[in-house]
């Protein structure tokens, strides 16, 4: 407890910020559910990004998939190239990966989406458009409304992901933090996106609201449960318009400041601890991207996900500054 107020305390963020108490029941320690750790820093930086990724980072290991938004060209938006590049030289045996998208635009085809990759300056290294040469179905487990995802193929050729994620706000999800970025981001283009949206026919955004959570989570669990321990997620909070970075240009300008990076080994933790730091913000800063995320019952992400044991809503945030 005294190292998630430090860590928001650093942050300027201690008002109206959740914090939880470890439980205390009467069961042999070994039944006590501990808070997941979220680590934290305020340090936006290239050298910042490869710290508090030393922190998660133990069970990353053989060929690496660095998961990441590569946005609409020019988009203001997107996590600096120059960070990620710092990153993926820190972690052996990596590319960045992506995924055409549903919608058409920029990145609708792989040929469009490289020229896009170039534009943005993701060329530092390869960059795999993991459904380039199609899709695989990989199970759900436990699932309402899918008993498989189908996602780019080239995911199977990897072992462990490590999930980047521009946390910001959704047209549709209210925001988009890690989940969405294994879910929609790893969904092809063609099919799987079509089946997050619940198209139908000619009706390409038939889902909405609390369903289409739903259907992302349980995308998101198909690439999460695929990894098991070998994945971890890292959001930086920066740069946070109520649009994905699928606006490019057209997105709104943030009116939250930039507040930090978070990472940790939990799904569930790192997106709600997110959520939770955004909505701690004063009202003129947090007013519209709270309005996003609610106006879309957004929140119904997090506790759909809890729901399906995806990870813990009760966190410790432990800042590394």
């Amino acid at each position: 407890m005294q190292k998630l107020l430090m860590g928001l305390a650093c942050a300027g963020l201690l008002a109206g910020c959740r914090a939880v108490e470890p439980k205390v029941a009467d069961t042999p320690p070994a039944e006590v559910k501990q808070p997941a750790v979220v680590y934290f820093t305020k340090d936006i930086s290239p050298e910042g990004l490869v710290k508090i990724y030393d922190k998660i980072s133990q069970n990353i290991k053989g060929k690496v998939a660095i998961k990441v938004h590569t946005g609409e060209p020019h988009g203001p938006n997107i996590i600096p190239p120059q960070m990620v590049k710092a990153l993926q030289a820190q972690i052996p045996n990596s590319n960045l990966v992506e995924t055409n998208t549903l919608y058409e635009g920029g990145r609708h085809t792989t040929q469009e989406h490289r020229k896009t990759i170039e534009i943005n300056g993701w060329t530092f290294c390869p960059v795999d458009i993991i459904d380039e040469d199609g899709a695989v179905m990989i199970p759900v487990k436990g699932g309402k409304h899918f008993k498989e995802m189908s996602v780019g193929k080239h995911l199977l050729n990897y072992d462990s992901m490590v999930v980047l994620t521009h946390f910001k706000g959704h047209t549709m999800g209210g925001f988009g933090g890690s989940l969405k970025n294994i879910s929609i981001g790893c969904a092809d283009g063609k099919v799987g996106k079509a089946m997050l949206h619940g198209s139908q026919g000619s009706d390409l955004w038939r889902a909405n609201k609390a369903r289409f959570m739903e259907n992302m989570v349980e995308g998101g669990k198909a690439v999460a449960d695929h990894f098991g321990k070998q994945i971890v997620y890292i959001n930086v909070l920066r740069n946070m318009s109520v649009d994905c970075d699928c606006a490019g240009v057209d997105a709104a300008e943030p009116k939250t400041r930039n507040v930090g990076i978070l990472a940790s080994t939990d799904l569930l933790a790192i997106d709600q601890a997110s959520v939770d730091l955004v909505y701690a913000l004063p009202d003129e800063e947090s007013h519209d991207l709270k309005e996003r995320i609610e106006s879309r019952e957004g929140l119904r992400q997090l506790s759909y996900m809890k729901e399906l044991g995806m990870g813990h809503d009760d966190y410790e945030l432990v800042t590394i500054d």
